[in-house]
């Protein structure tokens, strides 16, 4: 693999197939022009015309989509374990340096656009200036900034809230810190050794202020959940996005489907494919009778929502490149979403334009279109037919630049 830093005015990628994420057939030998960080232009080569003096990236026979989006990404995650223990005194300078190298192999798997549903310090508010200054390399970061934390609920290890002034208090400060998403923990977790991860934890008064703070401000608002029963009340409240759902209920994910609540799923974590990950890790084992207790309830509500029509969009809780099951935890989590019932194209879309969406991004990402901004990924055979096709990148480009590059792709003067 190859990193080109250079960024060109004026670039065509020529002879690939475009992918239809509307479900029309694909265009094929297709030319896409790009021109500083935005595609100009889409269309076939036999009446699209190169313009003098542009730089030609060559591309036969491979397949573009959008760059992908992983909604659910934590750059700085240290789970239970031996590498918890390792990080223990990390200082803020370790924690910056390790996140801006997880957010460059995150760009190099393909992932170009990540949101970050709370991380440690401030770290990633500082990273994605960093990354848009250009002086870090990694995704389009959106941030949530630190998670919200209750006192005794999921995660909270440092300062946390207690009833609905502290927490409206909260959330401001997180926006003026830079986050334009608000993360809670409404129910108990995997990754937290106390209570029962289906508990719910935060009252009905604390979740409808914090709801209602952060949308005063304009931002959105994604919970941590596996309840139905704290579920059912954010949804009620307005709530934007469910994390994880590990036992929703038909009834609850019915609601999720009727309000437009969105999902992201994390089915990764706790599908038995994923051990040889918490082996790596050296997971105690209560963690490891906690996934072994989620995973199956777990899926079947993700089974359920596709069932549904509840609005999904990928989201793995682990690193994006994480090797998974033969491929990355981005990649498996949207096979996983094939095998729940969801054809190849839902999934592309839901690692794509959905996610674009529901950040309310769709009219700059998510699709290979003129205007939008050039985050493309080649891969070697059609993801509509096979979403696997996504195991083997041939090239990614962020904002019309390439960031990877491998034969056949090349580039010709």
């Amino acid at each position: 693999m190859k990193t080109f830093l250079a960024v060109l005015a004026l670039r065509a990628i020529v002879g690939a197939n475009v992918v239809d994420l509307d479900g029309g057939p694909p265009l094929r030998n297709a030319v896409v022009l790009i021109e500083d960080a935005r595609i100009v232009e889409v269309g076939p080569a036999s009446s699209t015309t190169l313009p003098a003096g542009a730089e030609l990236i060559r591309a036969d026979g491979l397949w573009l989509v959008p760059g992908l989006m992983n909604l659910h990404v934590h750059l700085a995650l240290v789970l239970p374990g031996r590498l918890a223990q390792e990080l223990r005194d990390e200082t803020d300078a370790e924690l910056a340096l390790r996140m801006a190298k997880n957010a460059r192999d995150t760009l190099f798997a393909g992932v170009t656009t990540i949101r970050l549903p709370g991380d440690s310090r401030h770290a990633d508010i500082a990273l994605k200036k960093a990354i848009e200054r250009g002086q870090a390399e990694g995704p389009r970061i959106v941030s949530a900034g630190e998670m919200v934390d209750i006192t005794g609920g999921h995660g909270a290890e440092g300062e946390t809230y207690d009833g609905p002034y502290e927490l409206v208090k909260a959330v401001r400060g997180e926006i003026a810190a830079g986050a334009s998403w608000i993360k809670i923990a409404i129910s108990g977790g995997i990754a937290t050794p106390r209570g029962d991860i289906a508990e719910s934890l935060m009252t009905p008064e604390e979740i409808v202020a914090v709801i209602d703070a952060a949308h005063r401000f304009g931002a959105k608002v994604t919970a941590h959940s596996g309840s139905p029963v704290a579920t059912d009340t954010a949804v009620d409240a307005g709530i934007d996005c469910i994390e994880h759902g590990y036992f929703l209920t038909r009834e609850v994910l019915e609601k999720m489907k009727a309000h437009d609540t969105w999902l992201v799923p994390t089915i990764v974590v706790s599908q038995p494919k994923t051990m040889p990950f918490f082996e790596k890790i050296e997971a105690p084992e209560w963690y490891l009778d906690r996934v072994r207790t989620v995973g199956p309830r777990h899926w079947r509500a993700l089974e359920m929502a596709i069932e549904i029509g509840v609005k999904v969009a990928l989201g793995t809780d682990q690193f994006p490149f994480e090797p998974n099951d033969g491929t990355t935890a981005t990649v498996r989590e949207a096979e996983y979403y094939v095998e729940a019932g969801m054809t190849p194209l839902e999934a592309l879309r839901s690692a794509t334009i959905a996610p674009a969406t529901l950040l309310r991004m769709e009219n700059t990402l998510g699709s290979i279109e003129p205007g939008k901004l050039a985050d493309i990924v080649a891969v070697r055979e059609d993801p509509t037919r096979s979403i696997s096709a996504l195991r083997n990148l041939v090239l990614v480009m962020k904002g019309g630049r390439i960031v990877r590059h491998a034969p056949p792709a090349r580039l010709v003067e």
